[in-house]
């Protein structure tokens, strides 16, 4: 049986030092590394060494009970949180690590509703539960109150099979409730049950011990064995279908695409077929590796339930879905986590921009968050990020791989504009000896809902070829808003009607067409500012309380009324990311240490302080050649353009 299971934790919590000890204890590794002494197997790069923490979900693999684990040890720091989602669609399962010195911490919160979200079964395990202070009922009431009640504890795997275990299965089992009425249930009918709703995340086993001195592990290892299970082995003959899940490059600079393969086989030579907009292209697996840390072995083939490296398919992305035939490659982010914010890029050495381009672009095929942009009317460089430490990490990394000396400004809230009402945009391009006319609604949709696209255009107006160019158009770039030039966003945009000519349209007219009618139809409608938000969980003493919701008020928040227990709040909310994302320090100060915020991208919603954000940008949309409003035609061998408020009168399409 293969299983994949992923490490989480809060930073610092002994997730690195635990999948040490798995490693360690089922004879993967001779040695047992330790994170402060920058001998741990699982943190490979310099960068980790040297911080101590872990900023890549690396993997290795070992073999317990016959059955073959590959296991992916992921950052805790919620600055790295993008990497630690993108493992989750490999996993199988999770474990989650709580230290018992601390409890449940704010990133531990955000991890256990990720895990949920991709509906991850997981298994809890309490580090660190040799110190004196620990206490097992306060971490366990910790556990209950902010993460789950449907934990189940257990000393070691003899727990699994008893009356306590058959009373907490049938409350949560309709099948298994009426044997247990009757008793009419055998011992695998209890352990089947276990299985089924641990799977289902109704329950959630939990051990103690100490990663450190490796207490508990054993017992782990032999609970987690028994409690879990796959059926990899059943789809071994079906066709071949994988996820991707990380992209990296080696040391030679070689791409290195990671998959979790969920069904049938892969062998070397295999190829693929991949569609990326208009352009089709065939790939060959060259090599598959199968990776254990920094080192590799190379395989023939692979079957349902690996987790592998391949050489010589580039095409692929994070996200992407792999299978025998054709692909299509969709980049639209569909991932949970998203930065809200960016950051300027300065160039500290006398590297070419276009160098360091080349360079950061390969950081954001392994990186997709990082959005990577080259504004040209400024000529600054600009990529999203999480947080700071992100770009401490991202200075040392770009100087260690490319040798390149860069620093980052003060990160800044990515803003977003979207528009009020439906509005119709007209787009003109007819320089001499070339022809395109596109008339396109734009339609505003739900919050998060992105760019979308229809079609309402008569084949007999414009074939489907040209109807195919256009839309790929409109997904091909950012466009621009004209508030304060952030990326337009919750729009759909209909093809109505399009114009082309039978000897003069080429390649590139439809583009600009396209991008002309966009930026009609937003110079037309009434344009909203909408900013990131962040839904917030804030856990402090009774007496804290006054001063948090007063907080909340200044800072634009709001909240659902607070919850007292036991002497504790509990406050749940919704607030601008410009406005808390440095809360926490705060927080923290005026608690003396014992109040802890939890903070989750919320998508965008209206900006309340519009007038302030544009005068702060100051963005010129008569200066914006790059994204113009204005069409260009042609009379009598001569063109002229028109702008958009007047471009109309000339369209072919204005019915």
């Amino acid at each position: 049986m293969k299983k994949t299971i992923g490490i989480f934790a809060h930073v610092d919590a002994g997730k690195t030092t635990f999948t040490e000890q798995l490693l360690y204890n089922t004879g993967s590794i001779r040695n047992l590394g330790r994170v402060d002494h920058k001998t741990s197997s699982m943190d490979t790069n310099e960068i980790e060494q040297n911080r101590g923490i872990t900023i890549f979900a690396d993997q290795g693999i070992f073999q317990y009970n016959n059955d073959t684990y590959y296991i992916i040890d992921t950052p805790g720091h919620m600055d790295f949180s993008a990497e630690t989602e993108r493992s989750m669609s490999a996993l199988d399962y999770a474990i989650l690590i709580i230290s018992g010195s601390s409890g449940v911490q704010a990133h531990t919160t955000t991890l256990f509703k990720l895990l949920s979200s991709y509906n991850i079964p997981v298994f809890i395990f309490i580090n660190k539960c040799d110190i004196d202070s620990f206490n097992l009922q306060v971490i366990t009431d910790d556990i209950k109150n902010k993460l789950t009640g449907d934990i189940l504890y257990l000393n070691s795997a003899d727990d699994i099979i008893n009356q306590n275990i058959a009373d907490f299965s049938a409350d949560r089992d309709e099948a298994f409730l009426e044997s247990y009425l009757q008793d009419d249930y055998s011992t695998n009918d209890l352990l089947e049950t276990v299985i089924k709703i641990i799977k289902m995340r109704l329950c959630f086993p939990l051990m103690t011990g100490s990663a450190l001195k490796g207490i508990g592990i054993n017992d782990f290892l032999e609970v987690f064995s028994s409690l879990s299970k796959t059926e990899y082995e059943e789809k071994e003959h079906n066709y071949f279908v994988g996820k991707v899940y990380k992209i990296r490059h080696d040391e030679k600079g070689i791409r290195l695409t990671f998959i979790k393969a969920l069904s049938g086989k892969l062998r070397i030579k295999d190829e693929f077929t991949f569609i990326k907009g208009e352009v089709i292209s065939s790939e060959k697996v060259n090599e598959i590796r199968v990776y254990n840390g920094k080192k590799f072995e190379n395989k023939n083939e692979i079957l349902a339930g690996d987790i592998f490296a391949v050489v010589g398919l580039k095409s692929p992305v994070c996200g992407t879905v792999i299978a025998t035939g054709e692909t299509t490659i969709d980049e639209i982010n569909n991932f949970h986590l998203n930065a809200a914010l960016k950051s300027k890029v300065n160039i500290l050495d006398n590297t070419d921009v276009t160098i360091l381009m080349e360079k950061l672009h390969i950081l954001e095929s392994e990186d997709p968050m990082l959005s990577v942009a080259f504004i040209k009317e400024t000529e600054n460089i600009l990529i999203s990020v999480m947080g700071k430490i992100q770009l401490e990490i991202l200075e040392q990394l770009i100087k260690s791989r490319f040798g390149i000396s860069v620093n980052f400004e003060k990160p800044q809230v990515e803003y977003k504009e979207t528009i009020k009402s439906a509005v119709t945009g007209y787009g003109h391009f007819e320089p001499l000896r070339h022809y395109a006319e596109v008339k396109l609604t734009l339609e505003p949709t739900s919050r998060g809902s992105g760019i979308t696209f229809e079609s309402q255009c008569h084949v007999d107006n414009l074939i489907l070829n040209y109807q195919h160019t256009i839309e790929n158009h409109v997904f091909e770039k950012v466009h621009k808003g004209i508030l304060t030039g952030s990326p337009i966003t919750d729009i759909k945009v209909i093809l109505k009607d399009g114009r082309a000519h039978i000897k003069h349209t080429v390649g590139g007219d439809f583009r600009e067409a396209t991008y002309r009618a966009i930026r009609q139809g937003l110079e037309k409608a009434e344009s909203i500012l909408l900013e990131p938000f962040y839904s917030f969980e804030i856990y402090a003493e009774e007496t804290y309380m006054g001063r948090i919701m007063s907080d909340i008020q200044k800072l634009r928040g709001i909240c659902e009324a607070p919850v007292l227990n036991c002497g504790n709040v509990y406050i749940k909310g919704r607030g601008p990311v410009e406005s808390f994302m440095d809360y926490s320090v705060e927080l923290i100060s005026f608690t003396k240490g014992t109040g802890s915020i939890s903070l989750m991208y919320d998508g965008y919603d209206v900006c309340e302080n519009t007038n302030d954000v544009i005068l702060k940008i100051g963005y010129d949309k008569e200066r914006d050649v790059e994204n113009t409003s204005t069409s260009v035609f042609c009379a009598k061998g001569t063109s002229f353009t028109v702008p958009w408020y007047e471009a109309e009168k000339y369209m072919h399409t204005v019915s």
